[in-house]
Protein backbone atom coordinates (compact mmCIF):
# COMPACT_ATOMS: atom_id res chain seq x y z
CA UNK A 1 0.00 0.00 0.00
CA UNK A 2 1.29 3.47 -0.84
CA UNK A 3 1.52 5.88 2.06
CA UNK A 4 1.10 9.67 2.02
CA UNK A 5 3.28 9.99 5.11
CA UNK A 6 6.15 8.26 3.32
CA UNK A 7 5.64 9.35 -0.28
CA UNK A 8 7.77 12.49 -0.03
CA UNK A 9 9.85 12.23 3.12
CA UNK A 10 11.67 15.51 2.59
CA UNK A 11 13.61 17.69 5.02
CA UNK A 12 10.96 20.40 4.38
CA UNK A 13 8.32 18.48 6.34
CA UNK A 14 7.43 20.25 9.56
CA UNK A 15 5.12 17.46 10.77
CA UNK A 16 4.79 13.75 10.00
CA UNK A 17 1.82 11.65 11.16
CA UNK A 18 2.66 8.02 10.44
CA UNK A 19 0.05 5.23 10.88
CA UNK A 20 -1.35 6.86 14.03
CA UNK A 21 -4.22 5.26 15.96
CA UNK A 22 -6.14 6.49 19.00
CA UNK A 23 -9.05 4.59 20.61
CA UNK A 24 -10.81 5.74 23.78
CA UNK A 25 -12.04 2.98 26.10
CA UNK A 26 -15.57 3.16 27.48
CA UNK A 27 -17.11 1.50 30.52
CA UNK A 28 -17.57 -2.25 30.26
CA UNK A 29 -20.91 -3.34 28.86
CA UNK A 30 -23.23 -5.99 30.30
CA UNK A 31 -21.31 -8.77 28.55
CA UNK A 32 -18.03 -7.89 30.26
CA UNK A 33 -16.56 -6.38 27.10
CA UNK A 34 -14.94 -2.97 27.05
CA UNK A 35 -15.93 -1.10 23.88
CA UNK A 36 -13.69 1.57 22.40
CA UNK A 37 -14.38 4.75 20.45
CA UNK A 38 -12.41 4.50 17.21
CA UNK A 39 -11.45 8.17 17.14
CA UNK A 40 -8.38 7.96 14.87
CA UNK A 41 -7.55 4.81 12.88
CA UNK A 42 -4.24 4.34 11.05
CA UNK A 43 -3.93 7.95 9.85
CA UNK A 44 -0.87 9.09 7.89
CA UNK A 45 -0.35 12.71 6.82
CA UNK A 46 2.45 15.22 6.31
CA UNK A 47 2.55 18.99 6.64
CA UNK A 48 5.33 20.76 4.78
CA UNK A 49 7.08 23.96 5.78
CA UNK A 50 5.00 26.97 4.77
CA UNK A 51 2.03 24.81 3.80
CA UNK A 52 -1.59 24.95 4.94
CA UNK A 53 -3.17 21.49 5.18
CA UNK A 54 -6.95 21.63 5.46
CA UNK A 55 -8.61 18.86 7.46
CA UNK A 56 -12.32 18.35 6.70
CA UNK A 57 -14.95 16.02 8.11
CA UNK A 58 -18.26 15.89 9.92
CA UNK A 59 -18.55 16.28 13.68
CA UNK A 60 -17.17 13.21 15.42
CA UNK A 61 -14.86 12.26 12.56
CA UNK A 62 -11.74 12.57 14.74
CA UNK A 63 -10.39 15.95 13.59
CA UNK A 64 -9.87 17.50 17.03
CA UNK A 65 -8.42 14.26 18.40
CA UNK A 66 -5.87 14.26 15.59
CA UNK A 67 -4.95 17.86 16.45
CA UNK A 68 -4.42 16.95 20.11
CA UNK A 69 -2.31 13.95 19.14
CA UNK A 70 -0.17 16.14 16.91
CA UNK A 71 0.47 18.53 19.79
CA UNK A 72 1.21 15.77 22.29
CA UNK A 73 -1.80 16.68 24.45
CA UNK A 74 -3.10 13.08 24.45
CA UNK A 75 -1.03 9.88 24.14
CA UNK A 76 -0.85 7.90 20.92
CA UNK A 77 -1.96 4.26 20.99
CA UNK A 78 0.25 3.31 18.06
CA UNK A 79 2.15 4.95 15.23
CA UNK A 80 4.56 7.86 15.13
CA UNK A 81 4.25 11.65 15.11
CA UNK A 82 7.15 14.05 14.58
CA UNK A 83 6.94 17.83 14.76
CA UNK A 84 10.00 19.86 13.80
CA UNK A 85 11.98 16.57 13.96
CA UNK A 86 10.90 15.98 17.57
CA UNK A 87 9.22 12.64 18.34
CA UNK A 88 5.91 13.50 19.99
CA UNK A 89 5.14 11.36 23.05
CA UNK A 90 8.82 10.60 23.70
CA UNK A 91 9.85 14.04 24.91
CA UNK A 92 10.87 15.27 28.34
CA UNK A 93 12.37 18.43 29.76
CA UNK A 94 13.99 20.78 27.24
CA UNK A 95 12.73 18.82 24.21
CA UNK A 96 9.13 18.97 25.43
CA UNK A 97 9.49 22.73 25.92
CA UNK A 98 10.86 22.96 22.40
CA UNK A 99 7.80 21.13 21.05
CA UNK A 100 5.54 23.61 22.84
CA UNK A 101 7.44 26.41 21.13
CA UNK A 102 7.45 24.76 17.70
CA UNK A 103 3.69 24.07 17.56
CA UNK A 104 0.88 26.16 18.99
CA UNK A 105 -2.89 25.68 19.08
CA UNK A 106 -5.51 28.26 18.12
CA UNK A 107 -8.78 27.27 19.76
CA UNK A 108 -12.28 27.22 18.31
CA UNK A 109 -13.74 29.29 21.14
CA UNK A 110 -11.44 32.13 22.23
CA UNK A 111 -13.46 32.62 25.43
CA UNK A 112 -12.48 29.14 26.63
CA UNK A 113 -8.81 29.78 25.81
CA UNK A 114 -8.42 32.71 28.21
CA UNK A 115 -8.91 32.91 31.97
CA UNK A 116 -11.76 35.41 32.55
CA UNK A 117 -10.20 36.46 35.87
CA UNK A 118 -6.91 37.56 34.31
CA UNK A 119 -6.14 40.66 32.31
CA UNK A 120 -4.97 40.09 28.77
CA UNK A 121 -1.55 41.35 29.87
CA UNK A 122 -1.33 38.51 32.43
CA UNK A 123 -2.61 35.90 29.98
CA UNK A 124 -0.16 36.91 27.27
CA UNK A 125 2.86 37.21 29.51
CA UNK A 126 2.28 33.76 31.02
CA UNK A 127 3.81 31.63 28.19
CA UNK A 128 6.89 33.87 28.03
CA UNK A 129 7.33 33.56 31.80
CA UNK A 130 6.85 29.79 31.70
CA UNK A 131 9.53 29.45 29.03
CA UNK A 132 11.78 32.02 30.76
CA UNK A 133 12.08 34.13 27.65
CA UNK A 134 13.62 37.59 28.04
CA UNK A 135 13.54 40.18 30.77
CA UNK A 136 10.23 41.67 31.97
CA UNK A 137 10.75 44.63 29.63
CA UNK A 138 11.57 42.35 26.67
CA UNK A 139 8.51 40.22 27.36
CA UNK A 140 6.22 43.24 27.38
CA UNK A 141 7.75 44.48 24.13
CA UNK A 142 7.19 41.08 22.53
CA UNK A 143 3.55 41.09 23.69
CA UNK A 144 2.81 44.58 22.36
CA UNK A 145 4.53 43.75 19.07
CA UNK A 146 2.44 40.58 18.67
CA UNK A 147 -0.75 42.53 19.42
CA UNK A 148 0.16 45.09 16.78
CA UNK A 149 0.79 42.27 14.31
CA UNK A 150 -2.83 41.12 14.70
CA UNK A 151 -4.23 44.65 14.54
CA UNK A 152 -4.70 45.49 18.25
CA UNK A 153 -3.04 48.26 20.28
CA UNK A 154 -1.47 48.05 23.72
CA UNK A 155 -4.61 49.40 25.45
CA UNK A 156 -6.11 45.90 25.17
CA UNK A 157 -3.58 44.64 27.72
CA UNK A 158 -5.59 46.09 30.60
CA UNK A 159 -8.84 44.49 29.49
CA UNK A 160 -10.27 41.18 30.59
CA UNK A 161 -11.80 38.68 28.15
CA UNK A 162 -15.32 39.82 29.02
CA UNK A 163 -14.47 43.31 27.81
CA UNK A 164 -13.70 42.15 24.27
CA UNK A 165 -15.69 40.91 21.31
CA UNK A 166 -15.26 37.40 19.95
CA UNK A 167 -13.22 38.65 17.00
CA UNK A 168 -10.93 40.71 19.24
CA UNK A 169 -10.40 37.74 21.55
CA UNK A 170 -9.51 35.47 18.64
CA UNK A 171 -6.91 38.03 17.58
CA UNK A 172 -5.52 37.96 21.13
CA UNK A 173 -5.40 34.14 21.09
CA UNK A 174 -3.55 34.21 17.76
CA UNK A 175 -1.13 36.86 19.05
CA UNK A 176 -0.44 34.76 22.16
CA UNK A 177 0.25 31.72 19.97
CA UNK A 178 2.80 33.78 18.02
CA UNK A 179 4.75 34.85 21.11
CA UNK A 180 6.83 31.66 21.17
CA UNK A 181 7.58 32.02 17.43
CA UNK A 182 6.12 28.63 16.40
CA UNK A 183 6.74 27.00 13.05
CA UNK A 184 3.33 25.27 13.05
CA UNK A 185 -0.10 26.61 13.97
CA UNK A 186 -2.84 24.06 14.62
CA UNK A 187 -6.10 25.92 14.03
CA UNK A 188 -9.07 23.96 15.35
CA UNK A 189 -12.07 25.61 13.66
CA UNK A 190 -10.83 29.09 14.63
CA UNK A 191 -13.66 31.00 12.93
CA UNK A 192 -16.66 28.73 13.50
CA UNK A 193 -17.66 30.52 16.73
CA UNK A 194 -17.51 33.96 15.07
CA UNK A 195 -20.08 35.96 13.14
CA UNK A 196 -19.80 35.70 9.38
CA UNK A 197 -18.81 39.36 9.16
CA UNK A 198 -15.83 38.72 11.46
CA UNK A 199 -14.70 35.44 9.92
CA UNK A 200 -13.22 37.04 6.80
CA UNK A 201 -11.02 39.41 8.82
CA UNK A 202 -9.58 36.53 10.86
CA UNK A 203 -9.00 34.42 7.75
CA UNK A 204 -7.23 37.30 6.00
CA UNK A 205 -5.13 37.80 9.13
CA UNK A 206 -4.05 34.14 9.04
CA UNK A 207 -3.16 34.47 5.36
CA UNK A 208 -1.04 37.54 6.10
CA UNK A 209 0.70 35.85 9.05
CA UNK A 210 1.44 32.81 6.96
CA UNK A 211 3.14 34.98 4.34
CA UNK A 212 5.03 37.23 6.75
CA UNK A 213 6.20 34.49 9.10
CA UNK A 214 6.39 31.51 6.75
CA UNK A 215 4.04 29.58 9.04
CA UNK A 216 2.79 26.08 8.41
CA UNK A 217 -0.78 25.31 9.47
CA UNK A 218 -3.11 22.43 10.09
CA UNK A 219 -6.45 24.12 9.50
CA UNK A 220 -9.50 22.21 10.73
CA UNK A 221 -12.89 23.38 9.53
CA UNK A 222 -16.44 22.28 8.71
CA UNK A 223 -16.77 25.06 6.17
CA UNK A 224 -15.61 24.10 2.70
CA UNK A 225 -15.34 27.71 1.57
CA UNK A 226 -12.91 28.38 4.40
CA UNK A 227 -10.77 25.41 3.41
CA UNK A 228 -10.90 26.47 -0.23
CA UNK A 229 -9.73 29.96 0.76
CA UNK A 230 -6.72 28.83 2.79
CA UNK A 231 -5.51 25.32 2.06
CA UNK A 232 -2.77 24.15 -0.29
CA UNK A 233 -3.76 20.53 0.29
CA UNK A 234 -6.89 18.97 1.77
CA UNK A 235 -7.37 15.76 3.76
CA UNK A 236 -10.90 14.37 4.22
CA UNK A 237 -11.55 12.40 7.42
CA UNK A 238 -14.48 10.02 7.87
CA UNK A 239 -15.09 8.00 11.03
CA UNK A 240 -11.44 8.19 12.06
CA UNK A 241 -9.93 7.35 8.67
CA UNK A 242 -8.49 9.46 5.87
CA UNK A 243 -10.63 8.74 2.80
CA UNK A 244 -9.02 11.22 0.42
CA UNK A 245 -6.12 13.65 0.36
CA UNK A 246 -4.92 15.76 -2.54
CA UNK A 247 -3.92 19.23 -3.62
CA UNK A 248 -6.42 22.07 -3.37
CA UNK A 249 -7.22 21.94 -7.09
CA UNK A 250 -7.54 18.16 -7.23
CA UNK A 251 -10.00 18.12 -4.31
CA UNK A 252 -12.19 20.97 -5.52
CA UNK A 253 -12.21 20.09 -9.22
CA UNK A 254 -11.32 16.39 -9.30
CA UNK A 255 -12.45 14.69 -6.09
CA UNK A 256 -12.65 10.90 -6.32
CA UNK A 257 -14.23 9.61 -3.09
CA UNK A 258 -18.05 9.55 -2.92
CA UNK A 259 -17.91 11.12 0.57
CA UNK A 260 -15.79 14.04 -0.62
CA UNK A 261 -18.08 14.50 -3.61
CA UNK A 262 -21.14 14.46 -1.35
CA UNK A 263 -19.57 17.09 0.91
CA UNK A 264 -18.76 19.28 -2.06
CA UNK A 265 -22.28 18.89 -3.44
CA UNK A 266 -24.18 19.32 -0.20
CA UNK A 267 -21.94 21.83 1.55
CA UNK A 268 -22.19 24.68 -0.95
CA UNK A 269 -20.20 26.77 1.49
CA UNK A 270 -22.26 25.85 4.57
CA UNK A 271 -21.14 23.74 7.50
CA UNK A 272 -21.24 20.21 6.19
CA UNK A 273 -23.19 18.91 9.18
CA UNK A 274 -25.67 21.79 9.30
CA UNK A 275 -28.69 19.58 8.64
CA UNK A 276 -29.93 21.37 5.54
CA UNK A 277 -32.42 19.35 3.43
CA UNK A 278 -29.88 18.94 0.61
CA UNK A 279 -27.05 17.95 2.93
CA UNK A 280 -25.30 14.59 2.93
CA UNK A 281 -27.97 11.99 3.66
CA UNK A 282 -28.02 9.86 6.79
CA UNK A 283 -25.95 9.90 9.95
CA UNK A 284 -22.44 8.48 10.37
CA UNK A 285 -22.33 5.10 12.13
CA UNK A 286 -21.20 5.00 15.73
CA UNK A 287 -17.41 5.26 16.13
CA UNK A 288 -17.78 2.57 18.81
CA UNK A 289 -18.74 -0.02 16.20
CA UNK A 290 -17.66 1.06 12.71
CA UNK A 291 -19.23 -0.99 9.91
CA UNK A 292 -17.18 -3.72 8.24
CA UNK A 293 -15.69 -3.03 4.86
CA UNK A 294 -15.61 0.58 3.73
CA UNK A 295 -16.75 2.76 6.61
CA UNK A 296 -18.78 4.94 4.26
CA UNK A 297 -20.73 2.01 2.77
CA UNK A 298 -23.86 2.61 4.89
CA UNK A 299 -24.34 6.04 3.25
CA UNK A 300 -22.71 5.53 -0.13
CA UNK A 301 -24.91 5.42 -3.28
CA UNK A 302 -22.27 3.31 -5.05
CA UNK A 303 -21.76 0.65 -2.36
CA UNK A 304 -21.68 -3.01 -3.40
CA UNK A 305 -21.32 -6.23 -1.42
CA UNK A 306 -17.57 -5.94 -1.95
CA UNK A 307 -17.63 -2.48 -0.30
CA UNK A 308 -19.58 -3.90 2.65
CA UNK A 309 -17.13 -6.71 3.36
CA UNK A 310 -13.63 -5.56 2.37
CA UNK A 311 -12.02 -2.37 3.59
CA UNK A 312 -10.27 -0.46 0.78
CA UNK A 313 -6.67 0.69 1.08
CA UNK A 314 -5.62 4.31 0.75
CA UNK A 315 -3.89 4.29 -2.64
CA UNK A 316 -2.19 6.88 -4.83
CA UNK A 317 -4.17 7.59 -7.99
CA UNK A 318 -1.35 9.73 -9.36
CA UNK A 319 0.26 13.06 -8.51
CA UNK A 320 -0.07 12.37 -4.78
CA UNK A 321 -3.88 12.13 -4.94
CA UNK A 322 -4.78 9.42 -2.42
CA UNK A 323 -8.23 7.87 -2.16
CA UNK A 324 -9.71 5.03 -0.09
CA UNK A 325 -12.46 3.63 -2.31
CA UNK A 326 -13.13 0.48 -4.32
CA UNK A 327 -15.22 2.43 -6.84
CA UNK A 328 -13.46 5.79 -7.13
CA UNK A 329 -13.25 5.38 -10.91
CA UNK A 330 -17.06 5.42 -11.18
CA UNK A 331 -17.84 7.98 -8.49
CA UNK A 332 -17.29 11.15 -10.51
CA UNK A 333 -19.38 9.91 -13.42
CA UNK A 334 -22.39 9.19 -11.19
CA UNK A 335 -22.30 12.03 -8.66
CA UNK A 336 -22.70 15.63 -9.78
CA UNK A 337 -20.66 18.33 -8.05
CA UNK A 338 -21.61 21.99 -8.23
CA UNK A 339 -18.90 24.61 -7.96
CA UNK A 340 -18.46 25.99 -4.45
CA UNK A 341 -18.39 29.80 -4.60
CA UNK A 342 -15.23 31.51 -3.46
Amino acid sequence: MNDPAQSSHMSSEIAVIDHVTKHYPLARNGFGRRPHVHSVDDVSLTIREGEVLGLVGESGSGKSTLARLLLGLVPIDSGRIEVDRLRVGKLRGAQLRQLRRSAQLVFQDPHSALDPRMTLRESMLAPLQQHRIGTPQERLLRVTTALAEVGLDHSFLERRPGDCSGGQLQRVVIARALLLEPKLLVCDEPVSALDASVQATILNLLVDLRRSRGLSMLFISHDLRVVKFLADRVAVLYLGQIVETATHDDIFTGALHPYTLALLHSGQGHRIDAGEPDQLKGEPPSPVSPPPGCRFNTRCPLATDHCRTEQPDLVDNGNGHYVRCHRSAESRSRLVVEEIPA
